[in-house]
């Protein structure tokens, strides 16, 4: 089992990372925040205008420490790393699987299953939680049309159809979406998924969260061996990690939309927290991100228990586990991938 390590999320504008010794130092404006051990850690991830020390670099590279860098919007922009280790003969049985037409169908199918399975759940916990809401009929509803895409999912054979499937039932899970959303609804509301740049606020926290979710699958696989680069549901593109987009599926309902919907109704982020740009874009300030980078971390503590395992695990070590089981289906060590699901 890996040790779940911590992920250092730098935002801070001008912030700039060096090496002292053994830890890793981050100052702004010259004056010293934060320093942390490197053995502490495993990943450091840069938004915005964050700079590092090429020796840093070098560091985190020899400590197997990958430093990511993305744009204010959570945008990918690029990765340091050092050698990628990992198990040549699973990586090229991977690429064998990517070239068939039914391996891809069948893994496809299983993560699609966890993503409207979980999307199912979050709405039936909103039923039973909150039976005395407005609306409260309209998202029962959904989720017995998500199970309906479910039934559907099992019996097709074709990834085209898949995807079809998979789009349907994002349009139909998203069309509820601001019922959910119990509080501060001046500020905060949901009309549709939009992105690159968000428009509202709760597009904004979205996608803030699937990065940094994003970024702790892809690590998860890249420590099994497996190339994140290359997907089943999501095909091959340059710059697209189409295996971390497969896996990220399952945890988009369960982990990040609830973390939105915790973060707005219990009012641990309010409206004030973000800033609209000329081009209608949305931002969140400084004080905002720390709160739900914090709130992420803190989640990733909690533990719960793992539907295949049956044992109590934390949530940010089921990123590895599945990663781990992703790995022995395509090594042929089991029959085939069995998602998270959330019950």
């Amino acid at each position: 089992m890996k040790k779940h390590f911590n992920t250092l999320f730098v935002t801070t504008a001008g912030a700039y990372l060096s090496k002292e010794g053994e830890t890793v130092v981050v100052k702004v404006d010259g004056d010293i925040r934060l320093r942390i051990p490197i053995h502490t850690i495993g990943g450091i991830v840069c938004f915005g205008q964050v700079s590092c020390s090429p020796f840093l670099m070098g560091f985190c590279s020899k400590n197997n420490v990958a430093v990511s860098f993305l744009s204010e919007y959570g945008r990918f922009l690029a990765k340091v790393q050092g050698p990628v280790s990992g198990n040549v003969l699973l990586r090229r049985e991977q690429y064998r699987k990517a070239d068939d037409d039914n391996a891809s169908v069948a893994i496809a199918k299983s993560v699609l299953t966890g993503k409207l399975f979980n999307a199912r759940t979050v709405l039936k916990r909103f039923v039973r939680d909150h039976s005395d809401k407005p609306n409260i009929d309209l998202v029962e509803k959904t989720a017995k049309l998500l199970e309906s895409s479910l039934r559907r999912l099992q019996s097709e054979s074709s990834l085209d159809i898949l995807r079809g499937i998979e789009g349907d039932a994002a349009h139909i899970y998203f069309s509820v979406f601001d019922h959910l959303i119990t509080s501060q609804k001046e500020h905060f509301f949901f009309k549709d998924r939009n992105r690159r740049p968000p428009l509202d606020r709760v597009n904004c926290l979205l996608s803030f969260i699937y990065t940094i979710v994003m970024h702790d699958v892809r690590s998860a696989l890249e420590t099994v061996g497996l190339d994140p680069a290359v997907g089943y549901l999501h095909r091959d593109r340059p710059g697209r990690y189409g295996l971390a987009l497969d896996m990220m599926e399952e945890f988009r309902p369960f982990l990040a939309d609830r973390l939105v919907l915790s973060l707005v109704n219990l009012g641990k982020v309010n409206g004030k927290g973000f800033d609209e740009k000329e081009n209608g874009a949305i931002l969140m300030d400084d004080d905002t991100r720390k709160e739900v980078i914090v709130s992420y971390q803190n989640r990733k503590q909690d533990e719960i228990m793992h539907p295949f395992l049956n044992e109590k695990v934390t949530i940010g070590l089921i990123f590895h586990i599945q990663a781990q089981l992703l790995a022995r289906h395509i090594r042929g060590d089991l029959e085939a991938y069995p998602p998270f699901v959330w019950k």
